[in-house]
């Protein structure tokens, strides 16, 4: 019996791994957003005052798409590196991060807790920083799918700070209550 993969097996590995794991990281990625009611349509958002530097609500959707992407694909790069040292630590602390991930639009937009949120995705970006450098060890490319995303949280981290700095009242706020609106 041979225990070493060839390089068909090896793919196939890879292939079937990216084929669960980028849907499920979208999914889940639209999912924490969708939940949070996150971004324009959210009457809590839609009254902050929103920092000079905030893109175009359409560039969210498109950016956070390609890096649940990148995501899923780095994340199986890692998961089929079966046999590899350090793999379990690193799936683990991405799952971590993942999860820090996806509570931060349920904390920013629905709870309105900019502050914990500035805190949470804080600690977000240490952790991406983490997952960035044990992926590294075991797959450099894994490692280097996840530098945009450490960049765009990083950008995300300014921005959660930028709506604290312009919104200071609102921290915690509730958010408009709905209007109803009668025709005679």
């Amino acid at each position: 019996m041979n225990l070493i993969a060839s390089s068909g097996q090896l793919r196939a590995s890879l292939f079937r791994w990216a084929l669960v794991l980028v849907p499920l990281m979208v999914l889940l990625g639209f999912v924490s957003g969708r939940m949070a009611q996150s971004g324009p349509g959210n009457p809590w958002f839609d009254a902050l005052a929103k920092p000079g530097i905030y893109p175009p609500p359409a560039t969210f959707g498109i950016v956070w798409t390609i890096l649940y992407v990148l995501m899923g694909v780095s994340l199986a790069m890692v998961c089929a590196a079966r046999g590899a040292r350090g793999r379990g630590l690193a799936v683990a602390v991405f799952a971590v991060q993942f999860a820090l991930n996806l509570a931060w639009s349920p904390l920013f937009f629905g709870a309105h807790q900019i502050t914990m949120a500035l805190i949470l995705i804080g600690v977000l970006d240490l952790a991406v920083l983490v997952t960035i450098i044990l992926f590294s060890r075991i797959r450099p490319m894994a490692g280097l799918l996840l530098v945009p995303y450490l960049a765009w949280i990083c950008f995300a981290t300014y921005l959660n700070f930028a709506f604290l700095q312009a919104n200071p009242t609102l921290d915690g706020a509730e958010g408009p209550r709905s209007v109803e609106r009668f025709e005679i």
